[in-house]
């Protein structure tokens, strides 16, 4: 299979969706491997380095989209990146398409088989393609909740690990999955009094078993999340449905009686953000202010920290990259219900069925579309 690689073009996104270890792996599985020139530049990986591994370097993103038949990108195309797309070309990538409308009507219209990194599952339960960026950018989001709360963006001037005889910053972290435990882990080395809301008391009781009694945890119900950001100095959402719409947590009510200066970091905006006063915002213009309260809601957070990001990322995507070159998309999806569950559309036809209910569309099994 030819496999193609376009330099990402979403602000500040400094990933890359193979490093040059994958595509050896591809070229030593019989598979070619075409690169846009610099595409690696942003997390240390050269034009050199690849072509060491055996890929061909191109001059231009346009021969990626028209030459591959499997792009592997990081992120979701961008509407010039989507009318470049050709009928049965195999997209591999983070989509979060259920808020995005656009990308989705672009996709299907494409007619290209569109396989998101977001909704693979594992035989647990969990979320492998997505573990690694939501470790990234929980462990990002108690860093970045501590810099809005600095005076100069407009935050509340709190220190979060306080000093001896001043209290430490009071962090809410609403969701106690992967990229929460992460917040708390990073807000706990810091200092911060730490509170995790969740509403599965199986997860409440892993954070206690993890943290012991440093962390607070509280079982999410409307007042008690209305209780604690209000008297919080930060609350970090990272709130996951898979695939689907994020729930509003926070209501713009909830928000304008939050502290003057607190911060929200909304680490679930990806998938539509948590909070009815967020929307997205990007690496080079991360902040802004709703009812005094500092907003940060960038939606590609991992892409600052692009070496360990793309390392990580790729560590887990490479063995359903080689699946899916090695046996062919129908078969790979075929043989493996945890790759077939990332299927999202196929030759125009929405096959995650949260995505379909998200916007009205119909849809389609991927097993039905498939003939499997």
């Amino acid at each position: 299979m030819l496999v193609g690689v376009p330099k990402e073009t979403k602000n500040h996104e400094y990933r890359v969706g193979l490093v040059p270890s994958s595509v050896a792996e591809l070229v030593h599985n019989g598979h070619e491997v075409i690169i846009e020139t610099e595409a690696g530049t942003g997390c240390g990986q050269t034009d050199a380095d690849y072509q060491a591994a055996g890929a061909r370097i191109v001059n231009s993103a346009d021969e990626i989209w028209s030459q591959a038949e499997m792009v592997v990108k990081v992120k979701e195309p961008l509407d010039f990146e989507r009318k470049k797309l050709n009928p049965d070309q195999i997209l591999f990538t983070y989509l979060h398409l259920a808020p995005d409308e656009e990308q989705t009507q672009d996709l299907i219209e494409s007619g290209a088989i569109c396989i998101a990194y977001e909704t693979v599952t594992a035989p647990n339960g969990s979320l492998p393609l997505l573990s690694p960026m939501s470790e990234v950018a929980g462990r990002m989001a108690t860093q970045v909740a501590a810099r809005c709360l600095e005076k100069e963006i407009g935050g509340r001037g709190v220190l979060l690990g306080g000093v001896p005889g001043v209290p430490a910053g009071d962090v809410v972290i609403l969701g106690g999955g992967m990229a929460g435990t992460n917040a708390a882990l990073i807000a706990l080395g810091m200092g911060a009094t730490v509170t995790i809301v969740d509403r599965s008391a199986d997860v409440l009781r892993r954070a206690v078993t993890t943290f012991g009694t440093a962390i607070r945890t509280v079982f999410s119900t409307r007042d008690a999340i209305y209780r604690l950001v209000t008297g919080a100095d930060a609350v970090i959402s990272t709130v996951l449905v898979p695939g689907a719409e994020t729930p509003k947590l926070l209501t713009a009510d909830m928000v304008r009686d939050m502290k003057s200066g607190a911060c929200i970091v909304d680490v679930a905006i990806d998938q539509g953000g948590s909070s009815e006063t967020s929307k997205p915002t990007s690496h080079s213009d991360p902040t802004y202010i709703v009812d005094d309260v500092v907003h940060y809601c960038v939606t590609n957070m991992p892409g600052a920290v692009a070496r360990t990001s793309t390392f990580a990322l790729n560590n887990v995507t490479l063995p359903f990259t080689l699946a899916i070159a090695n046996h062919g998309y129908r078969r790979a999806l075929g043989l493996d219900p945890h790759l077939r569950a990332g299927l999202n559309v196929h030759k125009g036809h929405v096959t995650y069925k949260a995505v379909a209910d998200a916007q009205g569309l119909d849809y389609v099994p991927a097993e039905a579309e498939l003939k499997l």
